[in-house]
């Protein structure tokens, strides 16, 4: 592999941490590898993980890489899970299990930071964005309440990926993108927002608490002489600002500029697309996030998407092979069952506490087919709505590029297709978040070009023309009737728990 020159994309997810080295000389991925990570949750919402598992799952996956591979890499960034709370002492050590997006046991924390600022409305004036089961604020004032010695030992605040990079480089630092996943991100002005810290910590300036608010695709630091030795990977080599998961797939899936939009069939779901200007949601349904380019990125993310179907694989027993012809085999709108997909509690609509229903059975459409389709409908009109979100505030889509493991299911790449009235595109590199993060890191190496950042990584995106799908009138007409009947199942839930 002499010559081979290679850039290293890291992907700390939810249930695995992947990594991938991408040959940018010759627009290919030469290996990936990755390693699972276990997931501490419980009956009242809690979802954690240790921060030491991840260190622990990266080394491990390096371990599975050629030696020649790892010498070749020329830069790396990392992609992490949004939102998580890694809480540091002065020691650089980690403090607490770290509470994940998934976690949905601080509704209550939610609801006093909301109310000390003045209530929602007033929450999204400051910061652009209320604060929703899942963020990282409340998960910094549950620890104040509950652990309070943990809390005051408290030094720095990390998400995953910032910690992620402080691992690899000794160095504290957080990027715009994923700081807006905080709550206490100001995402208009890129600032922190001194009010909602103060209501999370009145007797306390938690701004102190906070690293260097990165805003540019910059060297954070480089990897140090121990990191190399544990991994493998070449000493000094530069590692770029990274970003949260949902920043990465954009860059991952060309996101770039407005009207194409991305969505991503993981665990959780997202939709989500670029604007130059920050979008605000004054009813709170999409998040104002920055981008990690420059610009904006609106989202709306459902907790609830694989992880719906999933579980019905598990429960009726069907092999991966057997997914699509048994999805296939029922009618569009499941002949009327609806399934609620709120496994996790759910964040759009804001129910942290709801509960999955499967409606509409009887004695006739009571099948594995119907049931295992209404599961993937359910989760594909859930982001249906944040489609319909954007449209209403005025970011337009022409096409949607899937990613994510949903997006292996030819029968739900042409359900997105029908279900959105839009053209569905998968990309060659369907790599997401990690193909994502390499290509941050290749864009940081290559910066002496005198091409602009989109220029430079447009040469990398290469369409898979075999997995595109294109909308059916017909479907969509039919899609448009049991996604009304889904609005309305869904409208009950509130009423229900």
């Amino acid at each position: 592999m002499s010559g081979l020159k290679t850039v290293l994309g890291i992907d700390l997810g939810t249930q695995s941490l992947k990594v991938l080295f991408y040959d940018f000389e010759q627009c290919k991925v030469v290996c990936t590898a990755s390693s699972e990570l276990e997931l501490d949750q419980d009956a009242n919402g809690k979802a954690e993980q240790h921060a030491v598992w991840w260190i622990d799952a990266l080394i491990s996956a390096l371990q599975q890489i050629d030696a020649d591979i790892k010498s070749s890499v020329c830069g790396v960034a990392v992609s992490g899970q949004q939102h998580g709370f890694v809480a540091i002492d002065d020691a650089g050590d980690v403090l607490a299990p770290v509470k994940l997006w998934c976690d949905t046991s601080t509704g209550q924390e939610c609801q006093e930071i909301m109310q000390a600022v003045g209530g929602e409305a007033r929450c999204v004036e400051l910061s652009g964005n209320k604060i929703v089961t899942g963020f990282t604020a409340p998960k910094v004032l549950h620890l104040k309440k509950h652990s309070p010695e943990q809390y005051a030992r408290l030094a720095t605040i990390l998400l995953p990926h910032d910690y992620l990079n402080f691992w690899l480089t000794g160095k504290k630092c957080m990027e715009m993108g994923d700081a807006s996943g905080t709550g206490f991100l100001d995402v208009r002005a890129r600032e922190w927002c001194a009010d909602i810290l103060q209501a999370i910590d009145p007797r306390r300036d938690l701004s102190a608490c906070l690293p260097t608010l990165r805003t540019a695709n910059e060297a954070i630091g480089y990897i140090s002489a121990l990191v190399a030795n544990k991994t493998g990977l070449p000493d000094g080599v530069p590692v770029a600002i990274g970003g949260g998961d949902n920043m990465m797939g954009a860059i991952g899936t060309g996101n770039l500029q407005p009207g194409r939009t991305t969505i991503s069939l993981g665990t959780s779901g997202t939709i989500y697309t670029y604007s130059d200007k920050p979008v605000v949601d004054l009813a709170g349904n999409i998040a104002a996030f920055c981008s990690s380019t420059g610009g904006w990125l609106p989202l709306l993310c459902i907790m609830n998407c694989t992880v719906g179907s999933e579980l019905m694989r598990g429960l009726f027993d069907v092999e991966i092979s057997e997914f699509d012809p048994l999805l296939a085999n029922a009618e569009i709108g499941s002949d009327g069952v609806i399934t609620l997909p709120f496994f996790n509690g759910e964040r759009t609509p804001d129910l942290p506490n709801a509960k999955a229903c499967v409606l509409g059975l009887d004695s006739n459409n009571t099948t594995r087919a119907n049931i295992m389709r209404s599961v993937v409908e359910g989760a594909s009109f859930a982001l249906r709505f944040g489609l319909e979100e954007l449209r209403r505030l005025g970011v337009g889509t022409t096409e949607v590029v899937l990613t994510g493991g949903g997006a292996n299911s030819a029968v739900w790449r042409q359900m997105i297709a029908d279900v959105m009235g839009v053209p569905v595109l998968v990309m060659k590199n369907n790599e997401g978040a990690a193909y994502g993060a390499a290509l941050q890191a290749y864009s940081l190496i290559a910066r002496e070009a005198a091409e602009s950042e989109n220029e430079r990584l447009e040469r990398h995106y290469q369409i898979d023309a075999s997995l595109g799908c294109t909308p059916s009138a017909e479907s969509t007409a039919l899609y448009d009737a049991a996604y009304k009947a889904y609005q309305k199942a869904a409208g009950m839930v509130p009423s229900i728990y």
